[in-house]
C-alpha cells in the first residue's frame, strides 16, 4: 500500500460514519445486489439492505471501518478498491456505489473500465465526485489565489484527481457508458454567487455545486 493510500486508511474513523440518506433516490428501482466501493462504516449500503432488502457487498481500505461495515452488510472485503475486484463476482451486481472515491484514485479510469465486468447486463454505476469548480473553491483560487488542503471537503488533502462536471462526464463518456442522469448537489448557499451567476446569465451554473452526482450504464 503506497503512502497516499496509507493516509486515507488512517483518517479518524468519523471521517467514514456519514450515511448519505441524500443518495438513496439515485438508487434505481429493481436493484438486488450492491456493491459499494469506500463505504466507510456502511451507512449507506446498510439503508440499502435494511429499507430496500438489497444484498450488500462492499469494500474499505480502513481497517475499524471495514470491521464496523462488515456487522451491517451481507459481505464486506478489507483492502484497496481495485486490487480487492479480483476477489469480487462478474456479472453480478445490479448497482455499483463510488461516493467520493473515484477523486482518491491514482486511475480512475481503468477502475470504471475494470467495474463493467461485475455488473449484470442492467446494472449501473452510481457516482458521487466533488466539483472542482464549486463557488467556495472557485472563489479563494480565481479571487484569491489560495489552493489550500484541508482534511476533508474539495481539496481534501487526499485527493489525487479533480473533476468539473464537464470532466465528468467526458471521463463516462470516453469509457462507453451512456450517461442516464447526471445531478449537482450540495448547493452553496452563497447570494453573491446567486447575483454573479444572473449578471453571467447562468453561465456558471455548475459553480453552484460542491458535488455531481452521475447515474451511469455501460453501452
Amino acid at each position: 500500500m503506497n503512502d497516499l493510500l496509507s493516509n486515507i486508511s488512517e483518517k479518524p474513523i468519523g471521517y467514514y460514519d456519514g450515511t448519505r440518506d441524500d443518495m438513496l433516490k439515485y438508487i434505481p428501482e429493481g436493484v438486488k445486489k450492491s456493491l459499494d466501493l469506500g463505504c466507510g462504516t456502511g451507512g449507506f449500503s446498510s439503508l440499502l439492505r435494511e429499507k430496500l432488502n438489497i444484498e450488500t457487498w462492499a469494500i474499505e481500505i480502513n481497517e475499524k471501518a471495514a470491521e464496523k461495515a462488515a456487522s451491517k452488510l451481507d459481505k464486506v472485503i478489507f483492502g484497496d478498491a481495485t486490487e480487492s475486484l479480483t476477489k469480487i463476482p462478474d456479472n453480478y451486481f445490479d448497482c455499483i456505489i463510488l461516493f467520493d472515491i473515484i477523486e482518491h484514485l491514482n486511475d480512475p479510469y481503468t477502475m470504471l473500465n475494470s467495474i463493467k465486468t461485475k455488473l449484470s447486463d442492467t446494472g449501473v454505476v452510481v457516482a458521487s465526485i466533488p466539483n472542482i469548480r464549486y463557488y467556495r473553491t472557485f472563489i479563494q483560487l480565481v479571487i484569491h489565489g489560495n489552493w489550500d488542503y484541508k482534511d476533508q471537503g474539495v481539496l481534501d488533502r487526499t485527493h489525487l484527481r479533480f473533476f468539473t462536471k464537464k470532466s465528468i462526464v467526458k471521463m463516462f463518456n470516453s469509457l462507453n457508458y451512456s450517461i442516464i442522469k447526471m445531478e449537482g448537489i450540495h448547493p452553496t448557499s452563497s447570494k453573491n454567487f446567486r447575483i454573479l451567476n444572473a449578471i453571467l446569465l447562468n453561465f456558471i451554473a455548475d459553480v453552484k455545486f460542491k458535488h455531481f452526482v452521475i447515474v451511469a450504464q455501460p453501452r
